[in-house]
């Protein structure tokens, strides 16, 4: 069996990966909040995660995985949409009006991952499907001295959990004298964090023992992962800006809670995105989300690669660049194995990486081997691992419609036998050759083949 090493946050350092029960490999990904679009750094876990699933149904079989990822569907955000839309006289509840949002907005999302070619989990839990399962852990946090009830919140009780900042190296003290803490009267110490707080009467709220009210974020996937793979499960995967505080606390919360499990034995971190070199910002503007660059015209199958480019590990850098010279690879590759079977089995060298910490970096240049060998059907399988090349992302590399360039190419060359000046033949044809098109030229008229290196954006205006 193939050995896979992971980087474990938890541990910092490279290990091997050791299941629980290789009969049912676990792992839990922290979704998104369903308020808006995903943008482009959203998507960059789904994608790492997407490919890891996959590694890890190659080793240890498709029925042996159980990949889950949540979604927040309890949020200010969402809950300012639906009351700005009742206030605006939609009909229904204001509880019909955010479930209106959430359905829309996880309609939006479950399209774009999609388009990236990311498998849906066998699990997606809402969090508010799971108020009962949160109601019930943290009144065990406080029958354990773990939690206690200020002014209608429920709250962790940081100092109880020894072992609070491991995960991130920080000491709790560390972390008050450095971090921004929200301060509060209720709160017995400036690091506790809300597990439970009180809903007004234009806002979501469930009854409880504290009254009625809605989850503080940290709770729903302790919640939600208990239930769906319980007290211990293999991995647990998210952005690093999710470390701390959303990991750490989950931690705390779930480990006392049920003290004789593991929670998550492995902890799976990518690192951020920037765009051109800079931080992803609204204010740069050069912030833009998952359907931008889909609306641009740019394929799923050609952000994917991109993503997969840069180790997830490593920040990540998209540019326009990086965009053109993926879609011109995609294309030869997809040239090359038209027609062709896919291999039994990837290839040993593509195994090989991505069983090293996920080496999607490379794995690609893997692929590129197989290409300049004119491994079709290697090329093929082993591309398939990662999530490229698979026919449901194809649509996009079809032979493009190129009659309007041959029809003002053939119209130029008549004109350029009349007046013997070839000058603006010339400049087109080369125009054409530049943008990776075959020009043939024959009695019967002027021909446009894509090349392998085709690239649509360097057609000239």
């Amino acid at each position: 069996m193939v050995e896979l090493r992971l980087t474990n946050t938890r541990t910092r350092g490279k290990e091997p990966f050791c299941p629980i029960d290789p009969a049912n490999v676990r792992l839990y990904l922290c979704g998104p909040t369903v308020y808006d679009r995903a943008h482009l750094g959203n998507a960059r876990p789904v994608v790492v995660i997407d490919v890891l699933v996959r590694l890890l149904r190659h080793v240890y079989g498709a029925d042996h995985v159980t990949y889950v990822r949540n979604f927040t569907d309890v949020d200010d955000k969402i809950n300012a949409t639906a009351l700005a839309r009742q206030q605006e006289g939609a009909p229904g509840s204001l509880e019909d009006l955010i479930r209106q949002r959430t359905e829309e907005t996880i309609g939006w999302y479950h399209a774009d991952m999609d388009a990236l070619g990311a498998a849906r989990p066998d699990h997606e839990p809402r969090a508010t499907d799971y108020i009962p399962q949160m109601i019930a852990m943290i009144q065990t946090l406080i029958d354990g001295g773990h939690a206690y009830v200020r002014d209608g919140h429920a709250l962790f009780r940081v100092r109880s959990y020894a072992d609070y900042g491991k995960l991130s190296g920080r000491s709790v003290d560390d972390m008050i004298a450095g971090a921004r803490v929200e301060v509060a009267p209720f709160k017995e110490d400036p690091m506790d964090f809300v597990l439970w707080k009180p809903s007004d009467a234009e806002l979501p709220g469930w009854d409880s023992p504290w009254g009625r009210g809605r989850p503080g974020w940290h709770i729903e996937c302790s919640a939600m992962s208990l239930e769906l793979l319980g007290e211990s499960f293999d991995i647990h995967a998210g952005g690093i800006d999710l470390q701390f505080p959303h990991h750490e606390n989950e931690i705390a919360q779930s480990c006392c809670a049920h003290p004789h499990g593991e929670f998550a034995r492995v902890w799976l971190h990518n690192e951020m995105l920037q765009v051109e070199g800079k931080k992803m910002s609204k204010s740069l503007g050069n912030f833009f989300t998952v359907r931008d660059l889909l609306d641009q015209g740019i394929p799923g199958e050609v952000i994917r690669f991109v993503l997969l480019s840069t180790h997830y590990r490593k920040p990540m850098d998209w540019t326009a660049e990086k965009a053109r010279e993926a879609e011109a690879v995609l294309r030869k590759w997809r040239g090359l194995t038209v027609g062709t079977d896919p291999a039994p089995s990837p290839s040993a060298a593509v195994i090989a990486a991505l069983a090293d910490d996920l080496n999607t970096a490379g794995a690609i240049a893997a692929l590129h081997d197989l290409a300049g060998k004119g491994d079709g059907a290697g090329l093929l399988a082993s591309a398939r691992l990662l999530g490229l090349l698979g026919e449901d992302l194809g649509g996009w590399a079809q032979a493009p419609d190129l009659s309007a360039w041959a029809a003002r190419l053939d119209d130029l060359r008549a004109a350029a036998k009349a007046s013997k000046d070839f000058s603006a033949v010339d400049a087109l044809k080369a125009a054409l050759l530049s943008a990776g098109a075959e020009v043939r030229m024959g009695p019967a008229g002027v021909e446009l083949v894509p090349g392998p290196d085709f690239d649509a954006a360097k057609l000239p205006q």
